[in-house]
């Protein structure tokens, strides 16, 4: 079993992990209790986390445990690549209403993640994808949450799909993976972007290229955890302690400092959500 990496230096004003998974355990990482990975996560200046639930089990585990953590807001849908097993067993809108559901707890407060992944799923998973995402959208309108999308080698539909039915006020694009031209697109529609640890891996100039053309305004921060952990640790389990790594790293591509890179964060996060309290 892997070690976990160290936490970092603690950043100087407080942050919100905007994504991470925090029911999912890799199979080389130490079990590690929630309430420890809640006060670590505090300990380096990481003091609220959205806890996304994007299967039916978990978006129940996600709702179970809000109440009981005051630094946990949630997020409830159906992964794009869980829609077509769904689609093919006659029940992706069964299980869209219980999500619906579930959405309507007071600390949740993410639709998502929904969108479109081309990279996992075929061309036969398409159609029911497009159905889900469609549904989730609605929803983030009717309740009046945020929406946060995934977004895999799908940009171009997805893009439609949102000026198609309609982008709810406040639609995040969780883990960005588009170019500059689509970061500009995105902040032209009032969209915002959330960078996870990608934008620390070397051989990703061009995300940084996209990062540097989004106003501070736009931005937010995630892990994505226990995926996707910033560089010096790529390939080990990831942790919401870890965003100060990624925190630092968008500061330096954005040539600003780190106190101005987490006031902008934190009150972004602040936006999007409403208030943790």
């Amino acid at each position: 079993m892997t070690s976990r990496p160290p936490a970092p230096d603690p950043l100087p004003i407080p942050v919100a992990d905007n994504h991470c998974h925090l029911d999912v355990r890799r199979d080389d990482a130490p079990v590690v209790p929630l309430e420890q990975v809640v006060a670590e996560a505090a300990a380096v200046g990481v003091d609220r986390i959205v806890q996304i639930g994007c299967d039916i089990r978990s978006a129940r585990w996600t709702v179970s445990v809000l109440d009981d953590h005051p630094a946990l807001l949630g997020g409830v849908a159906i992964h794009p690549n869980e829609a077509p097993a769904h689609e093919a067993a006659g029940e992706l809108d069964e299980v869209i209403d219980e999500i619906a559901v579930l959405a309507r707890h007071p600390r949740v407060r993410v639709v998502g993640e929904t969108g479109l992944d081309y990279f996992r799923t075929g061309p036969e998973g398409v159609a029911a994808q497009h159905h889900s995402f469609r549904r989730h959208i609605a929803l983030a309108k009717e309740l009046g949450l945020a929406l946060q999308i995934h977004d895999r080698d799908a940009h171009e539909d997805i893009l439609a799909i949102l000026a198609e039915e309609g982008a709810p006020e406040r639609t995040v694009l969780h883990c960005f993976s588009g170019d500059m031209e689509m970061a500009r697109e995105c902040v032209r529609r009032g969209y915002y972007l959330s960078f996870a640890g990608t934008v620390t891996f070397k051989n990703a100039k061009g995300l940084r290229d996209a990062l540097s053309v989004t106003p501070l305004e736009h931005l937010l921060v995630e892990t994505d955890a226990p995926y996707l952990t910033p560089a010096p640790h790529r390939g080990r389990a990831n942790a919401p302690y870890l965003v100060p790594l990624t925190v630092r790293a968008m500061a330096a591509t954005l040539n600003t400092s780190v106190p101005q890179l987490c006031e902008a964060l934190s009150a972004n996060s602040e936006r999007v959500y409403g208030p943790w309290a």
